[in-house]
């Protein structure tokens, strides 16, 4: 019997919450992430971390779902953190300059405040799926620093 496309599990721990998505996000599957997450915010967690590490693949929907997510969080008071996304996702989110709106610490630490922390200037290449993509974008630097954004 084959995998559902996506698998979504939590696990809350006081007031945050630890979502893993396994498979597939896209216009399929997207309205169950977005009903996860927003579960989260009902249930009163303030903190979400989202772990991508067997997410097999993530179109621009996932994108703008984890915006939503981030922006209805944060407006909470809350925040919610992407960890080792997809080289696609995690391109999207760089070559959109939308990367400040995930980046903390590791899962269960917490991180200097914005702006606290130096970036590295390595150049990053897009995915080999965007190699046609211009190439002033591979410059722009890494997409990921120890696989948060």
């Amino acid at each position: 019997m084959p995998l559902p496309p996506l698998n979504i599990y939590r696990h809350d721990r006081r007031q945050r919450s630890l979502i893993t998505l396994a498979g597939e996000i896209d216009l399929d599957t997207i309205p169950q992430v977005r009903e996860a997450l927003e579960q989260c915010l009902r249930d009163g967690i303030r903190t979400i971390d989202v772990d991508l590490t067997p997410l097999t693949f993530c179109d621009v929907s996932g994108l703008n779902a984890f915006l939503y997510a981030a922006q209805r969080t944060t407006s909470l008071g809350g925040s919610l953190r992407l960890h080792h996304p997809p080289p696609m996702l995690a391109w999207m989110v760089r070559i959109t300059s939308t990367e400040f709106l995930f980046l903390e610490g590791p899962f269960g630490q917490q991180s200097p405040p914005p702006g606290d922390g130096p970036l590295s200037a390595t150049p990053v290449s897009p995915p080999t799926a965007c190699r046609g993509a211009p190439r002033r974008l591979a410059s722009l630097g890494p997409a990921v620093t120890d696989g948060v954004l």
